[in-house]
C-alpha cells in the first residue's frame, strides 16, 4: 500500500535480479535504442467516464520519487490516492536519489519496472536522449483527459501553459510534465539585507557591487555557491544573458548557433560576475558531495554570504537550519545599464521536477493515471503544504498563507509578466548545462579563467553538439 510495502512485483524483481548482476555502466547505454529481449506486455483496462484512461485496476504500479530537496511525501499522497481508487495495485513508492542508476538500464533493455518516474536530481536521466531513443512515452494522453476534479474540463486546461510548453521537444508531442513552479534567481536574507547592512535590494550591477562592498567590510562575503555544485551559477546568470541581449541571445543558445555564446551580451554578463570574483566578494569552497547544503547552512545558520543562486526549492531544503526571522526572499537579475533590451525584473522561472511514463512500462496507463491525479487540486494543494513551492495547477492555492520564499517568488512572477525566460536546450542537450558549464564555471568563479576563456569553452561545447551525428537536433519550426 504504501512504499514500504512487499507484494507480488517485488517478489519477481527480487527474483529476477539474480540474473541481472552484470549491468552496463549507464553512460553506455544512454547512446542505446531499446531493445534486447522479450518487451513488458502493457496492461490495460476498459476506459469509462470513471475510468478516463483505461486503467488495468489489478495492474501493479511502480513509482520512482527523485528524494532531494522535495522529499517524497508530497508524492506518497498521490500514490495513496491511487490505492484508494485502485486498491488491487497495491501500489508502491521508491524513493531514491539515483533515478538514472537505478530506472535507465531497464529503460534501456526495454523492460522497465517503473511506471512513472520523478526524473529529476544530479543523477537525472538525459530527457532528450530518451525522447531521441523512443523510450518515453507522449503524454498527452493525460493532457487531453478529463481533469480529475471536473470531468468538463481536461487537464491541460488546468495547468499554466509553460507545463506543456517545456515537455515539447521541438514536436507536437509531450514528454515530460513538471509540477511546481520554480523561480530561480538571488535568494538572500531580508532582515540581514535591511537590517543588518541597511541596504534595499541591488536593481542593477553597481548596486549590486556597493552591496558587496559594505557586506566585506562587516566580514560578510556578497555571494557563495556550491563548488561541488558550480552549475547553481546558471540559476542567478542566466536571465542576464536575455535581460542584456534580448531572446535573440538565448534562442541561440537553445538552436546551437554558431557563435551563440560569443554574443556581446554573454561577454559583457561574464564581465560583470569577473569584477565580482576579482574583488574577492565571494566565498568559495564546499566542493564535496554535500556541497548545495553545506553552502546553505553557511547562508542561513551562520550568516557568513548575503545571497545565494539557487531554486525556490531552498526554502523547504533549509528550513532545519534558517532560523525564524531569516525572512529569505528571491531577487531577479539585476540590471547590467539602461542598454539592457528586457527590464529589471525578468525572471527564469519554468516549471519544475519533471515526471516520465517509460514507453514500455508495463503498467502504462497506471502511470498516466497518476499524473492525472497529481494534477488534481487536492494533490496540488498538499504539494504546497508539504514543499512550499507553487504547483502549476491553476488556482490551486488561492487563499492560502504563504511562506516568504514562496511569497517572494509568486511576487517576482507576477513582476515580470511576459518577461520570464526559460533554457530549452537544459532539456534538449542536457550536457551542456550539467557537464560543460558545470566543468566552465567552477573555473570561472575560483578566477582560473576569464571571459573569453568560459563564452570559447560553451561555444566549443555546443558546436561539438551540433556536429555529433548520433544527437538528433531540434530545429525551429
Amino acid at each position: 500500500m504504501g512504499s514500504t510495502s512487499v507484494n507480488r512485483r517485488d517478489v519477481m524483481k527480487r527474483a529476477a535480479a539474480a540474473g541481472l548482476l552484470a549491468v552496463p555502466a549507464v553512460g553506455a547505454l544512454t547512446s542505446c535504442a531499446s531493445g534486447g529481449g522479450e518487451e513488458n506486455k502493457a496492461e490495460k483496462g476498459e476506459k469509462s467516464k470513471k475510468n478516463p484512461l483505461g486503467v488495468k485496476e489489478d495492474a501493479g504500479l511502480t513509482v520512482y520519487i527523485f528524494n532531494g530537496g522535495y522529499g517524497d511525501k508530497y508524492a506518497q499522497f498521490v500514490t495513496d490516492m491511487y490505492d484508494k481508487k485502485y486498491p488491487k495495485a497495491d501500489p508502491e513508492q521508491k524513493p531514491t536519489e539515483k533515478i538514472a542508476t537505478q530506472v535507465q538500464p531497464k529503460i534501456v533493455r526495454g523492460k522497465p519496472t517503473a511506471d512513472v518516474v520523478n526524473n529529476s536530481g544530479a543523477d537525472q536521466m538525459n530527457p532528450g536522449k530518451l525522447v531521441h531513443n523512443k523510450q518515453v512515452a507522449d503524454l498527452s494522453e493525460v493532457l487531453d483527459a478529463p481533469s480529475w476534479d471536473d470531468p468538463n474540463v481536461t487537464v491541460r486546461e488546468t495547468l499554466v501553459p509553460v507545463v506543456e510548453q517545456m515537455g515539447r521537444f521541438g514536436g507536437k508531442e509531450c514528454y515530460q510534465l513538471n509540477i511546481a513552479l520554480t523561480v530561480y534567481g538571488n535568494w538572500y536574507s531580508k532582515k540581514l539585507l535591511e537590517e543588518g547592512l541597511d541596504s534595499s535590494y541591488p536593481k542593477t550591477w553597481d548596486e549590486m557591487l556597493a552591496v558587496c562592498k559594505k557586506a566585506k567590510a562587516k566580514g560578510i562575503h556578497g555571494w557563495s555557491y556550491p563548488g561541488g555544485h558550480p552549475r547553481y551559477m546558471f540559476f542567478s546568470m542566466y536571465a542576464m544573458f536575455a535581460q542584456r541581449g534580448g531572446r535573440d541571445v538565448t534562442t541561440a543558445m537553445d538552436y546551437l548557433e554558431p557563435n551563440a555564446w560569443k554574443h556581446e551580451a554573454v561577454k559583457e554578463v561574464f564581465e560583470a560576475w569577473e569584477e565580482l570574483v576579482a574583488k574577492k566578494y565571494v566565498l568559495t569552497g564546499f566542493d564535496g558531495t554535500e556541497a548545495h547544503t553545506e553552502m546553505q547552512t553557511a547562508w542561513t545558520k551562520e550568516g557568513k554570504c548575503l545571497f545565494v543562486p539557487n531554486g525556490s526549492w531552498v526554502e523547504n531544503e533549509a528550513k532545519d537550519t534558517t532560523p525564524k526571522d531569516f525572512a529569505m526572499q528571491v531577487g531577479a537579475t539585476p540590471s547590467l545599464d539602461s542598454g539592457d533590451k528586457m527590464p529589471f525584473g525578468t525572471l527564469y522561472s519554468p516549471a519544475g521536477e519533471p515526471f516520465i511514463v517509460p514507453a514500455k512500462a508495463k503498467n502504462r496507463q497506471g502511470g498516466l493515471e497518476w499524473l492525472r491525479m497529481m494534477y488534481s487540486k487536492e494533490a496540488a494543494l498538499n504539494l504546497f503544504k508539504e514543499i512550499g513551492s507553487m504547483p502549476v495547477v491553476k488556482g490551486a492555492i488561492d487563499g492560502q498563507q504563504l511562506p516568504s520564499g514562496a511569497a517572494s517568488a509568486q511576487a517576482a512572477i507576477k513582476a515580470a509578466g511576459e518577461n520570464i525566460v526559460i533554457p530549452q536546450f537544459m532539456d534538449w542537450y542536457n550536457e551542456l548545462f550539467r557537464e560543460d558549464f558545470n566543468n566552465m564555471i567552477h573555473k570561472f568563479m575560483q578566477g582560473q579563467i576569464g571571459p573569453k576563456q568560459a563564452m570559447d569553452t560553451m561555444q566549443k561545447a555546443s558546436d561539438r553538439i551540433m556536429q555529433d551525428p548520433d544527437i538528433t537536433k531540434i530545429k525551429k519550426a
